[in-house]
C-alpha cells in the first residue's frame, strides 16, 4: 500500500473532484514525459506537479492554505526570486517590461505562471510558462523560461509579429539559441503546443534539430484548488519531488553517456534574456 492509499477519505475527496474558480490559484497533478529518437531512443516519464499562479494579485494568490507560502520556507513555497530577474522584485513588472521590449503592448490583462514549487526549500525548474493575456481575455504571449543545470537561464518569448491571439493547440516555433543538455547542439528549433483549457493543462516541447526532430516532451496535469487537501496529496503523491527532478536529469545524463551519445561542450551565453 502507497502513501497515497493511506491519505485520508477526505484528502481523496478533494483532490478527485476539483471545483475551481475563475482567477483561482491552483495546483497541477500530472506527469513529465521525455523521448530522444536517435542516435539512440531514450525515453522516461514519471509523476509531477506544479503550480498556476496569477502573477497580478500573487500577494494573496496562496489564500489560506497552510501547507504553502510565498518568499518564505515551508512544505511547499513560491519565491520571487526564483524566476525573472532573480532579484526578488516585483514579477509581473519585470514580465510588463520585456513584454513591452519585445513590442508586445498589449498583455495588459491576467499573467499566469506555471512553475514548479519549492518543496521542502528545494527547488530546480528545467522550464517555467509564463502565460500573458490581453484584457479581453485572449492569449497573446507566452514566454518559456528555461533553466540548464549550469546555473544560466533564458527565455523564449512566443508572439505573433501582427499581434493577434494565441489559439488552442496552435504550434509555436522559436529557432535554439541557449545550451540545455550536453547532449545537443545548439541548432535548430522548439516547436511549442500549448493546451490549457478548464482544469486541464498540457505543454509540449519537441526539439529538432539540423537533422530534423529529436527530443519529444510535453508537461501535463489536472488543476486543483490550492487548498491543504491538494497540496499534501501532491507532497505525498510524489516525495521530494523537486529533488528528484535535478537527480534524473543526471541519470539520465549518465544513461547517455554509456551509450556514447557524443558530448557537447558548453557554449556561451546569449547576452540578451529573452529572445522572440
Amino acid at each position: 500500500m502507497s502513501i497515497v492509499d493511506l491519505a485520508s477519505p477526505l484528502v481523496r475527496q478533494v483532490v478527485e473532484r476539483p471545483s475551481l474558480q475563475t482567477g483561482e490559484a491552483s495546483i497541477a497533478l500530472g506527469s513529465v514525459r521525455h523521448r530522444r529518437l536517435r542516435p539512440c531512443a531514450n525515453a522516461f516519464a514519471y509523476s509531477s506537479y506544479f503550480l498556476r499562479l496569477p502573477l497580478r494579485e500573487l500577494h494573496h494568490a496562496l489564500g489560506s492554505a497552510r501547507l504553502i507560502s510565498h518568499n518564505r520556507w515551508n512544505v511547499l513555497s513560491f519565491h520571487d526570486r526564483d524566476h525573472g530577474p532573480k532579484d526578488g522584485k516585483s514579477l509581473s513588472e519585470w514580465i510588463d517590461a520585456l513584454l513591452r521590449e519585445h513590442g508586445v503592448e498589449d498583455a495588459d490583462g491576467p499573467i499566469w505562471l506555471h512553475a514548479f514549487p519549492r518543496v521542502l526549500g528545494y527547488v530546480f525548474n528545467p522550464v517555467s510558462f509564463w502565460f500573458c493575456h490581453r484584457a479581453d481575455g485572449a492569449l497573446r504571449a507566452v514566454l518559456c523560461e528555461v533553466n540548464n543545470t549550469f546555473g544560466e537561464c533564458h527565455s523564449y518569448l512566443l508572439a505573433h509579429a501582427d499581434g493577434r491571439a494565441l489559439h488552442y493547440g496552435e504550434e509555436l516555433e522559436a529557432q535554439k539559441v541557449f545550451h540545455v543538455s550536453p547532449f545537443c547542439r545548439v541548432e535548430g528549433r522548439y516547436r511549442f503546443r500549448f493546451m490549457v483549457s478548464g482544469t486541464r493543462s498540457v505543454m509540449r516541447i519537441d526539439y529538432d534539430d539540423d537533422q530534423g526532430p529529436l527530443l519529444q516532451t510535453s508537461l501535463c496535469g489536472t488543476l486543483r484548488p490550492l487548498h491543504d487537501a491538494s497540496l499534501a496529496y501532491a507532497f505525498f503523491r510524489v516525495p521530494l519531488f523537486t529533488f528528484g527532478v535535478i537527480v534524473r536529469i543526471h541519470w539520465q545524463a549518465a544513461k547517455l553517456w554509456v551509450k556514447r551519445v557524443p558530448f557537447i561542450s558548453k557554449p556561451e551565453t546569449p547576452p540578451a534574456e529573452a529572445t522572440r
